[in-house]
């Protein structure tokens, strides 16, 4: 599979390499990375032939903006896509020194405080923000990021913010699209019921799904992904190793979708694991090419922190995958059968 063709996204006039770069482990996600290592990897991808980018201000706090922003703006701007995310704004601390020593998401990320901010003057502010902290004058989708239980962490906030976005917020967006700033409006999509909500009070172009259609999992399937062919709603693949348990297979240490796995889980991932084997190809390939069999689906964005990690993505997209594999998986129950393959 070519890594760098191009697919559409949606209905907009948008077209997206099969393979993209997502920036959360340059926030240090799960492992403290130097601007050293950020700055090898990103030119290794670059050298390689990425050209499609997304991060976030919630990554480390600013942090992931800053050094793909550092990194980019050297580039021809008319050779790659970038993407990024609003729904946060970042202040300085009001007592820096208690900032400093609390115990806080992205520990190693920059020292600013977040408030939630769906709002029209909110998003125009996120948008400002990240920027300046990119330091380009454009990017080219911007996502709603994280308005959902998991993080607001109760329904009555959920709703709120989502009022907040269905009156104000969306506004900006769709200004700023008709404006030819962002060429798209998506969603990041971490649990299932989400798309549905958005799409019953939201006109948008994609969603970022990250969790619910891997390898592992498609409970998409069911409702969501059709709703959104309904519609003409493209998707791109976050979390496609399951945070990744689907890159490294089942050993001391790989998560499940951000936690460990049960038995029930870790003896589906050897199932796949067992197949993958049989027919000679790396789990991280099949892995990474499932999901752009989706028709929907335009790219996928895992990410990285060194330059073999990147460069390992490449191959994998690469790698001759037969056919008779996705049958077999299918016969032994585990993928789905109406998942699309060849």
């Amino acid at each position: 599979m070519d890594p760098f063709a191009l697919r559409p996204l949606g209905r907009t006039d948008l077209r997206l390499p099969q393979l993209g770069f997502g920036g959360a482990p340059f926030g240090n996600l799960f492992t403290i990375v130097s601007d050293d290592e950020a700055e090898a990897t990103l030119q290794a991808g670059w050298d390689a032939g990425l050209r499609y980018f997304d991060t976030s201000p919630w990554y480390g706090r600013g942090l992931s903006e800053q050094r793909i922003g550092r990194f980019l703006r050297r580039q021809a701007r008319g050779e790659f896509l970038l993407t990024t995310k609003i729904g946060r704004v970042f202040t300085a601390p009001a007592d820096p020194d208690a900032f400093a020593a609390s115990k806080r998401d992205w520990p190693n990320g920059l020292h600013f405080e977040h408030r939630y901010d769906y709002s029209y003057d909110g998003v125009m502010r996120a948008y400002e923000d990240s920027l300046q902290r990119l330091g380009l004058n454009r990017v080219d989708a911007l996502l709603i990021h994280d308005l959902d239980l998991a993080n607001l962490g109760s329904e009555v906030l959920v709703s709120a913010h989502l009022a907040q976005l269905a009156t104000g917020g969306m506004r900006a967006l769709q200004e700023l699209k008709a404006a030819g700033q962002i060429g798209a409006i998506g969603a990041g999509v971490n649990r299932i019921g989400t798309i549905p909500r958005f799409l019953k009070l939201l006109d948008l172009d994609f969603f970022l799904v990250a969790l619910p259609y891997t390898l592992a999992e498609q409970p998409v399937l069911d409702h969501e992904f059709p709703l959104c062919e309904e519609r003409g709603v493209g998707i791109v693949i976050g979390g496609v190793f399951a945070s990744g348990i689907l890159a490294t297979g089942v050993l001391p240490g790989a998560t499940y979708n951000y936690h460990p796995p049960t038995p029930a889980e870790a003896a589906h991932v050897r199932g796949i694991e067992a197949v993958c084997a049989r027919h000679d190809v790396p789990l991280a390939a099949a892995a990474l090419q499932f999901p752009l069999h989706h028709p929907l689906v335009a790219s996928v964005i895992p990410g990285g922190f060194r330059p073999d990690h990147v460069t390992r993505n490449i191959a994998s997209m690469q790698h001759a995958i037969p056919d008779a594999l996705w049958a077999e998986l299918k016969h032994e129950g585990l993928l789905r059968a109406d998942a699309p393959t060849p």
